[in-house]
């Protein structure tokens, strides 16, 4: 499928999900992460954007796209000039994300000559990552055990995802208890045995844990 020429840059935010796609344009898009992973293929090479980076899709270059889990993009759409002629990953200036689809696309697509060029790396895969610490809440889940699921030395890791999630992996790990925790004591569970299951060494723990992170204790989720 291809687009039609434009005679202007444009931005929009999209939500990507499920199926594949693939087209091609007479445009250049720069696509920007924003939530989630979409996964690419271009001119059969293999990449993806996440909250942490974006990629300059030049005119032509045919591409397919999938996300197994809801992505959303800002894309922006521009007429071929300098600067978008190859494909390239980049570090996005971090006002682009706030500015949404009321981006200065003009001005978005003159920055991008200095925007840093990113080199492929190891992508983290944040569902995963929640899922098994999820599965296993009660387990040790450090930063190195982690950093092991993807693969990175741990202070590698703990740089990507705090870039790519805005929390550090600890607070993600105490995020899913408290989550889980709370879920737990709702449903009747005593402190003691809600604290067993998702990885504190004590009912005073968790209730200190709580009241600390979430402001709320264990008579108040019963409520």
């Amino acid at each position: 499928m291809t687009h039609a020429t434009l005679d202007h840059a444009e931005a929009s935010l999209r939500r990507y999900t499920g199926g594949y796609g693939a087209h091609e344009h007479e445009h250049a898009q720069v696509l920007v992460g924003l939530s989630g992973r979409l996964e690419l293929e271009l001119d059969g090479r293999a990449a993806y954007v996440d909250a942490a980076c974006g990629l300059i899709v030049p005119a032509g270059v045919a591409h397919g796209y999938l996300a197994e889990a809801p992505a959303s993009v800002l894309v922006i759409e521009s007429p071929m000039r300098a600067g978008l002629g190859r494909i390239r990953r980049f570090a996005p200036p971090t006002h682009w994300k706030g500015q949404g689809a009321a981006l200065d696309v003009a001005a978005a697509v003159d920055e991008l000559a200095g925007a840093d060029t990113l080199l492929q790396r190891r992508p983290i895969d944040l569902a995963l990552l929640q899922e098994r610490v999820d599965g296993e809440l009660h387990g040790d889940w450090s930063t190195a055990r982690l950093a092991a699921l993807c693969q990175l030395s741990p202070q590698r890791f703990h740089a990507r995802f705090v870039e790519l999630s805005g929390m550090a992996p600890a607070a993600f790990v105490r995020r899913r208890r408290l989550d889980e925790a709370q879920r737990l004591l709702r449903a009747g569970l005593s402190l003691e045995s809600a604290a067993l299951q998702v990885g504190y060494a004590s009912a005073s723990a968790l209730a200190f844990a709580l009241r600390r992170e979430r402001g709320t204790g264990a008579r108040g989720l019963r409520a």
